[in-house]
């Protein structure tokens, strides 16, 4: 009796430890979470830090909110009074609401 006790207190503590691990998430300094629930997305935004999850229903999607530079090809083209002209450009991206 005890040791069917034992066993079950085991297999229970144990699907615990299995559940909470398939749950947690880590979301980074320079990262925000976005919870979808069954696709569809949930009021508020997961701030850095440890955060759960309900697993096979939550989907927890990080955004970078940094800063991303994104360098265009060098293009040439020609003015209408025949000088060659060569254009250089970065894009800068920036996440303002994660949502």
């Amino acid at each position: 009796m005890v040791e069917e006790l034992v066993a079950a207190g085991a297999a229970v503590a144990s699907a615990g430890v299995v559940y909470v691990m398939a749950a947690a998430r880590v979301v980074k300094q320079y990262e925000r979470g976005v919870v979808l629930r069954l696709g569809r997305l949930r009021g508020e935004v997961r701030e850095p830090g440890f955060t759960m999850v309900v697993p096979l229903v939550d989907r927890l999607h990080k955004v970078n909110m940094q800063i991303v530079t994104m360098p265009v090809p060098a293009q040439e083209g020609i003015t209408r009074d025949n000088v060659t002209v060569r254009v250089d450009a970065v894009v800068y991206f920036k996440v303002v609401d994660p949502a």
